[in-house]
C-alpha cells in the first residue's frame, strides 16, 4: 500500500466518530473488545467492525494473549497523516501571511488616500 492509499485509509477510518473515539481510549492503553465496547450504545459485533477497518488501516494492533485480544494504538500511521497536514498548513500559513502583508499595505494606501 502506497502512501497516500495509507493516508486514504487513515482519514476514512477517522472519519468515523465512534472510530476516533475508540483510536482516543486506546492512545491511553491497550484494552479489550469488551472493554473498547463499553462506553458505546453499540453491539459488541459493531465495535468490531469497527476495530477492523482501524486495524486495516494500520491504526491499531490487535495481540493475542490467551482468550482475550487486547487492541494497541499504533501512532505510526497517525503521524503519516499528521506529517501530511503539516505540509499542507505550512503552505496556507504562508498565503494567509503573503495576503495579512497585502491588506496591510492597501489600508495604508486608503489611509493615504483619505489625507489628500
Amino acid at each position: 500500500m502506497g502512501n497516500s492509499d495509507h493516508l486514504s485509509a487513515t482519514f476514512a477510518a477517522l472519519a468515523d466518530p465512534t472510530r476516533r473515539a475508540i483510536v482516543a481510549r486506546l492512545a491511553r492503553g491497550e484494552a479489550t473488545v469488551t472493554e473498547l465496547a463499553q462506553p458505546f450504545d453499540i453491539s459488541q459485533p459493531a465495535i468490531s467492525r469497527h476495530l477492523k477497518v482501524l486495524e486495516r488501516a494500520g491504526l491499531i494492533s490487535r495481540g493475542r494473549e490467551a482468550q482475550s485480544r487486547p487492541c494497541r494504538f499504533e501512532a505510526r500511521r497517525l503521524e503519516e497523516a499528521t506529517e501530511w497536514m503539516v505540509r499542507y498548513r505550512a503552505h496556507w500559513e504562508a498565503s494567509l501571511d503573503r495576503l495579512e502583508g497585502v491588506l496591510a499595505e492597501m489600508k495604508k494606501e486608503k489611509s493615504r488616500a483619505s489625507r489628500k
